[in-house]
């Protein structure tokens, strides 16, 4: 496991410091799970912007042509 060092503004510690007391959990094991967080759902926003670009591409536009394109096959 590598060790990740950051600065944080005062407010941030002091929340972190809250939920870490109020979760039970040390503040590294709510920051890792923190940045795990975002980082999942950094890579969907990524990877659904491509695939509506893909989609858009060939004709899928809306919910109602995923739908029908489904009903299709």
């Amino acid at each position: 496991m590598s060790t990740l060092t950051l600065r944080v503004p005062d407010e941030l510690d002091r929340a972190l410091e809250r939920q870490s007391a109020a979760q039970g959990i040390s503040k590294s094991d709510l920051a890792r799970e923190a940045l795990k967080r975002y980082l999942r759902v950094a890579e969907f926003r990524t990877l659904r912007t491509r695939l509506v670009a893909r989609a858009q591409a060939g004709g899928i536009d809306t919910d109602e042509d995923v739908f029908n394109t489904l009903r299709k096959r």
